[in-house]
């Protein structure tokens, strides 16, 4: 069985046994809409295992207030128009007290849009995206663990510019994700005196980059900075590189490394800078890491890997169930919220976070790592 299978099969049953063994007054049920079709799949697959190896240990070990956490997931594809649709099932048919770890700038701006979450009174802790739409202007409903693409876009500028390179160009996803991408390498540029060289934009769930390859390979940057999941940035980059001189790729911190190896080779992939917003998992530096690999040990399904994405919904959930704890043994949406304001700080282990009632960006951590010569993941 593999990990997607894996997945549903164990999402599923859990669903199916609470439905028989337990009353809805001994559960909390948390959300997640994530892509586990389509191609953001393979991240959609991570963030759901993020979070549920964490529920698994904490419902092992009693669950929050003796009551035990029921995880219901729902694939939206990537798609728009779904993730509106099954965010409003998981609060009104399911009851869902909080969500966790949807992806998309597009996807979650809608929710916005439409008041899904506001009308609901309900806390989205650790969705996978930095769009800046989702932060500025405040929205009590969304606690960030992240930092955003404008701090991304300008770390990685920055560590452009101190390479002496300043010719940049931009390949980005044509819809809002991509866009607050583009516009945060764009601040980031000006803050230095300096202008992109060219953009190449691409449709959104394609991998369709041929035209943004000709725009840029004729523009003939130094560096590229793609705004882009993971076929795009793996064709992209396998692409540019067969036209063009171009020095240095560098993609934004939402597509998995590994997967990038497996679509175009490592050899295609050496060299592709990958901006981070949380801490080195593949190394036991800190104790919420060593935490994060002995649960994936335990609770993972055979031969799953280590990754940021399935680490990054890992916090989210730690920091989700710290909420729940300081909410009571009967947490309600309001009371989750309120809760989750007071972790100002709050060390998940060697990496803190703070959330108040002014502030639900916990974090402004960014590191840039590179894909070595074996494909691993470099520092």
């Amino acid at each position: 069985m593999n990990m997607l299978a894996w997945l549903r099969f164990a999402v599923g049953c859990a669903g199916a046994s609470f439905a028989v063994a337990v009353t809805a007054a001994d559960e909390i049920v948390i959300g997640q809409v994530a892509p586990l079709s389509g191609v953001l799949a393979d991240t959609g697959k991570d963030m759901v295992l993020g979070a549920k190896i964490y529920f698994d240990h904490v419902n092992a070990q009693g669950g929050v207030h003796g009551k035990q956490i029921r995880h219901v997931v729902k694939d939206d594809g990537y798609k728009v128009d779904e993730t509106v649709r099954l965010t409003q099932e998981v609060i009104d048919k399911d009851g869902a007290v909080a969500l966790i770890g949807f992806a998309g700038t597009g996807n979650v701006g809608e929710l916005l849009k439409q008041k899904v979450l506001e009308k609901a009174s309900i806390a989205l802790v650790a969705p996978y995206t930095g769009g800046e739409i989702l932060r500025k202007p405040f929205n009590p409903n969304i606690f960030h663990i992240r930092a955003g693409y404008a701090d991304e876009a300008e770390g990685i500028v920055d560590q452009l510019v101190m390479l002496n390179m300043k010719r940049i160009g931009v390949m980005y996803q044509d819809d809002p994700f991509g866009k607050a991408g583009l516009e945060g390498v764009e601040a980031a540029l000006k803050k230095r005196g300096l202008e992109l060289v060219a953009t190449g934009a691409y449709e959104k769930n394609t991998d369709k980059v041929e035209e943004a390859v000709r725009v840029l390979a004729k523009a003939n940057p130094q560096a590229v900075v793609m705004i882009s999941v993971n076929r795009s940035t793996a064709a992209f980059s396998k692409q540019i590189r067969a036209v063009s001189t171009v020095a240095q790729l560098v993609n934004i911190s939402v597509v998995n490394p590994k997967e990038i190896v497996r679509l175009i080779g490592p050899e295609s992939a050496r060299g592709i800078g990958v901006a981070q917003v949380m801490p080195y998992p593949y190394s036991a530096s800190i104790p919420v890491v060593k935490e994060y690999q002995q649960m994936m040990k335990k609770y993972g399904p055979p031969g799953s890997e280590l990754s940021y994405t399935s680490f990054e919904e890992f916090v989210g959930a730690k920091v989700l169930v710290e909420g729940l704890r300081r909410a009571g043994p009967n947490p309600s949406r309001e009371k989750v919220m309120r809760a989750l304001e007071t972790l100002n700080p709050y060390d998940v282990g060697g990496f803190p976070l703070r959330f108040s009632p002014s502030n639900r960006v916990g974090s402004r951590f960014v590191e840039i790592t590179v894909i070595g010569k074996d494909g691993r993941l470099l520092r």
